[in-house]
């Protein structure tokens, strides 16, 4: 590219300690850094709209996100009560996103109001009970009973879809949540089907139970969401789970249950304040829009994978050949279940995110 004598003249008036070095040539350099920043800002942008419009690509970082929430809160809950990390948890959380989420929330005041009955039970379940039970089951039992159990939400998902939101469940979808069921199965009862009656389950066990059934009336629920931008419900739903978690919050501190601050701790806050918090559940909202409660929850049983995969990393375990075959079964569940299928219900709150969208735009 060549550049007229007059962009050079216009570069020498530019304060550099020595004017008389600037020349055509860096004139030339700067003005394509510019034209290449911009396409690279451009192409980021397409790249970023490709990537949220990929249901699988951001339900994957789900999985792994909230695999990896299940074995911090484990770790740490020598150092963090589980009250305590799930309010803090909360509480950083909106204090990212507020700024961004501000505006929306002012343009979405009407429609908050006449809805707030809904964000309220969305609130309730997918904010404020299901961490502060997760987190308190993971105080007596394992990290990887954990997930296991938690592999049981998409068939509460599909069963409650079908009785309260007419979904119709297609054979496919039977039979890959049964093949999925029998690899998180057969990880369970490690390749020996005849312990599964053996089973003892403890405390800890029966309330994650519990915050799993909490947890999959919300991934339905949520379908009735109001017409609302992202920030906003999650803005909305963060301040609802907050002030229902406070109380509890309070008990915990009065009985003497403090986090012990430590590099670990904070470190662990952190991490469950920013990727299972922020990224996981703007990603999850976002699949159930795609491709509907049922497929996306189906997509969740890749989460115990991830949590064998993080357990070998960061746990030191050794993977056998009976999570082998239990992973497979579950992808292959996962991967029959999703193909061809349609989004369902979850269709109303897509179509009800382009509205937004659109009214975005036009403003």
């Amino acid at each position: 590219m060549r550049c007229s004598r007059d962009h050079r003249q216009r570069s020498l008036r530019l304060r550099f300690a020595r004017p008389d070095a600037v020349d055509g040539g860096a004139r030339c350099l700067t003005y394509a850094g510019s034209v290449s920043s911009g396409s690279i800002m451009q192409n980021g942008s397409r790249f970023f709209a490709s990537l949220w419009s990929r249901a699988y690509v951001l339900l994957t970082f789900t999985a792994l996100f909230w695999a990896g929430n299940a074995i911090v809160a484990r770790a740490a809950r020598e150092l963090i009560p589980p009250v305590a990390l799930a309010f803090w948890r909360w509480t950083i959380a909106l204090a990212i996103i507020l700024p961004f989420a501000w505006r929306h929330l002012r343009r979405d005041a009407p429609v908050i109001r006449g809805n707030w009955r809904m964000l309220l039970v969305l609130g309730a379940l997918g904010i404020g009970a299901f961490n502060t039970l997760l987190y308190s089951g993971l105080q007596q039992t394992t990290a990887l009973n954990a997930m296991l159990l938690q592999s049981g939400q998409p068939a509460l998902i599909l069963f409650l879809g079908a009785i309260f939101m007419g979904d119709i469940t297609t054979v496919r979808q039977i039979v890959g949540a049964a093949i999925a069921l029998a690899g998180v199965l057969w990880i369970i009862a490690r390749g020996n089907l005849g312990i599964l009656g053996t089973l003892n389950f403890n405390e800890g066990d029966l309330i994650i139970g519990l915050a799993v059934c909490l947890w999959a009336v919300y991934a339905v629920m949520l379908r009735r969401r109001p017409a609302i931008h992202p920030l906003s419900l999650f803005a909305v739903t963060l301040i609802v789970g907050i002030v229902g978690i406070s109380p509890f919050y309070g008990m915990e501190l009065n009985s003497g249950r403090y986090v012990v601050l430590h590099e670990e701790s904070l470190l662990a806050i952190g991490y469950v304040s920013v990727f299972p918090s922020i990224l996981a559940y703007l990603f999850f909202n976002r699949g159930v829009e795609l491709i509907g409660s049922a497929g996306t929850g189906m997509y969740m049983n890749v989460m115990p994978v991830m949590g064998a995969g993080l357990a070998i990393i960061f746990l030191g375990e050794h993977l056998r050949g009976f999570h082998a075959i239990g992973m497979a079964l579950i992808i292959g569940g996962i991967l029959l279940a999703g193909r061809g299928s349609k989004p369902l219900a979850g269709a109303v709150v897509s179509s009800k995110t382009d509205n937004i969208e659109r009214r975005n735009k036009s403003e």
